[in-house]
């Protein structure tokens, strides 16, 4: 079986090894990692593709710093407009134009029996945009939505892991991005061993 992991960054990669898994980055941002995952599913013809980073998480989430999820679904929460009545996401919007959005994305590849707790998630390249709608959703993330966008339409199973490294507030610095890291490490050797189990 052939699994490829995605870090937006090599800081988030540092702490991750795995004898049976190829390891790529793919950059900071929704079309850096639109492009790189293209690229990268092209190029290795994976089974699996797994994206891994950190998140921030949301006051109202019951998760906390440090914690592993496995992403059921991602939001490109940002894509809309602003209204005089408050910023609209695009696929709630009447336009006048031939064109679909979807406004969630979900994967289909999720265990019934996950190795780690299960998360929604917004992808934004403004993080903590303190106009996105957040209602039912945990945490955010820079890259999520894209892959999510690339591997559907590639057919390509996938998953994606975060490790929770902030809780998403404008001013907060309490980032723990070593034990996050770390964490992040952690759960995915739990993810990968569990696919190669299975």
């Amino acid at each position: 079986m052939k699994i490829v992991v995605v870090f937006p960054t090599t800081t988030e990669a540092q702490f991750f090894s795995h004898p049976h898994v190829v390891t790529e980055i793919c950059g900071v941002g929704l079309s850096s990692a639109a492009y790189r995952t293209h690229k990268i599913i092209m190029q290795h013809k994976p089974d699996w593709i797994i994206m891994a980073g950190i998140a921030g998480v949301y006051e109202h989430s019951a998760l906390g710093v440090d914690e592993v999820v496995l992403v059921k679904s991602e939001c490109e929460c940002d894509l809309g407009f602003f209204t005089p009545n408050g910023f609209m996401h695009l696929a709630d919007m009447k336009l006048d134009m031939d064109f679909s959005v979807t406004k969630e994305w979900n994967c289909p590849y999720i265990p019934v029996k996950p190795p780690l707790s299960i998360a929604k998630s917004n992808s934004m390249n403004a993080a903590m945009a303190p106009f996105v709608h957040v209602a039912g959703i945990d945490i955010e993330n820079m890259e999520g939505a894209a892959f999510f966008q690339v591997c559907l339409a590639e057919d390509q199973k996938f998953l994606q892991v975060r490790s929770i490294s902030n809780v998403v507030k404008v001013g907060e610095e309490d980032w723990d991005m070593d034990g996050s890291t770390r964490a992040l490490a952690k759960g995915l050797n739990k993810v990968v061993d569990f696919l190669l189990a299975g």
